[in-house]
């Protein structure tokens, strides 16, 4: 099992990648996030080709348990945010 990429790796890596500079690379990532960050929290959906798609699900109000107590408690409605991955990398993952 490969260990995962930091923030530092990842840049060099799509830096390295796209043969472009780090500051290109950390200015798209930045982009990138930004921009998903703000559509998602607008209750909006960005799908990335080849990789999936993140969006934000609305979740009705429902009774959980505690764990630790086994007490019922009423949680009130609230959104998760979600992602959905492209069919390629799954195959690729299962192969």
């Amino acid at each position: 099992m490969s260990k995962s990429l930091t923030k530092a790796e990842l840049i060099n890596e799509l830096a390295s990648r796209a043969g472009t500079e780090k500051k290109a690379a950390t200015a798209i990532i930045e982009a990138l996030s930004g921009l998903i960050h703000d559509q998602v929290a607008a209750g909006g959906a960005v799908t990335i080709p080849e990789v999936g798609k993140i969006y934000c699900r609305e979740r009705s109000a429902r009774t959980v348990r505690n764990p630790s107590t086994g007490e019922a408690i009423e949680k009130d409605a609230d959104r998760a945010v979600k992602m959905t991955f492209a069919k390629m990398i799954k195959d690729k993952v299962n192969a």
